[in-house]
């Protein structure tokens, strides 16, 4: 996958989706400790990384103004959000994705959810599917602005804090 532009965030910083590398994995756990996901931890994510004939594992990176990370070193480029993904007998399954708190609600996990069913359409995916949990409002819009469907629940499926999931789903359509 080529580098992909995202739209300009505030704060003269812009991003980029590509392929996630080993060196993002500490980030990444950072960006899942402070999303309040599953934890899945640096092991398992580096264990997804050694499997890249069935994997999706993008990251959203800053990029600074032109000069200002020489100027200023907190500009460096940094790994502002994730989505892992596994592609299976023609379906995408999207195991997490998260933002860090001070780029959410800007579009970029639409972006990373784009990009990644992007991929999976170029692999032959016919249809995506994800968990969320019951509760978390601010995803399922998300997941329902990008055109998945609530399709089922999965009774006591997360722990700490035990709650439902809802299965969603969406049928890709192949590019012409």
């Amino acid at each position: 996958m080529a580098t992909r532009e995202v739209t300009a965030i505030g704060s003269g910083l812009s991003l980029s989706i590509s392929r996630m590398t080993e060196h993002d994995l500490l980030e990444v756990v950072e960006i899942e400790t402070d999303s309040g996901l599953s934890v899945w931890g640096w092991d398992a994510y580096h264990k997804e990384l050694q499997s890249p004939e069935d994997v999706i594992m993008l990251v959203a990176r800053t990029e600074p103004e032109t000069g200002k990370a020489a100027a200023d070193p907190s500009h460096e480029r940094a790994v502002a959000g994730f989505i892992v993904s596994r592609l299976v007998a023609g379906e995408l399954h999207v195991n997490n994705v998260a933002v860090r708190p001070e780029f959410r609600r800007q579009g970029l996990a639409a972006g990373l959810l784009g990009a990644v069913l992007d991929e999976g359409r170029r692999g032959g995916a016919q249809i995506a599917f994800l968990e969320v949990r019951a509760g978390n409002a601010a995803a399922q819009g998300l997941y329902r602005r990008c055109g998945f469907q609530i399709t089922g629940r999965r009774r006591g499926y997360y722990r700490q804090p035990a709650e439902d999931a809802l299965l969603m789903s969406l049928l890709l359509e192949m590019s012409p």
